[in-house]
Order: structure tokens, then C-alpha cells, then sequence
């Protein structure tokens, strides 16, 4: 995975921007903002990969929020389809990698 400051900008899908707010309480700039954590855990999601490259990201927000993060890469874009508080398993992986 290429440097996140090699992209532009963030892409998102008016449905799932309000499903992940609705849902999940995760403001897009909170979601953003995990690109931003220099400990951000990021692996390739192959088993959802089948139409497009997916990736997660387990990251904290400036707020020290850790998040789970469901991305893809469109050109110069990092297009983010889901975004959710990471669950326990998932928050003991970011620690453990720090």
C-alpha cells in the first residue's frame, strides 16, 4: 500500500456517508482523519475483493477514537465504503502492532 499522501482526496457514496453516521455515530471527518494515524494497522480484505481491491484500516482519530475503516482506491482517490468504532479483537490488533 502506497503512502496515503500520494492521493488527493477522499470519494464517498451519499448512502453509505449517512448509513455510517446512522448507523455507526462516525463523521466523515472522523473517518478521514484515521489516514492521518502514523500507527494505522492496513491490510488487504481479500475475501471482499472480488469486484475491486478493498482494504481495512484500523486507525485512531485525533479524539483517540479507534476506528475500522473499509476502503478502496479509485485513481487518485481513497474512497471509503464503511466506517465503524473497531470492535475489541480489532482495537487489540492496532495495539499490538504499535
Amino acid at each position: 500500500m502506497p503512502a496515503f499522501d500520494s492521493y488527493t482526496g477522499f470519494e464517498w457514496d451519499k448512502g453509505n456517508l449517512d448509513k455510517n453516521y446512522k448507523k455507526h455515530g462516525i463523521t466523515p471527518s472522523e473517518a478521514e482523519e484515521t489516514f492521518l494515524d502514523e500507527h494505522a494497522v492496513v491490510v488487504s480484505d481479500v475475501k471482499h475483493s472480488d469486484k475491486e481491491i478493498r482494504h481495512v484500516l484500523i486507525g485512531q482519530t485525533g479524539e483517540e477514537k479507534t476506528l475500522f475503516i473499509v476502503f478502496t482506491i479509485r485513481k487518485t482517490n481513497i474512497r471509503i465504503i464503511s466506517a465503524r468504532r473497531a470492535n475489541r479483537k480489532e482495537k487489540m490488533k492496532y495495539e499490538q502492532d504499535i
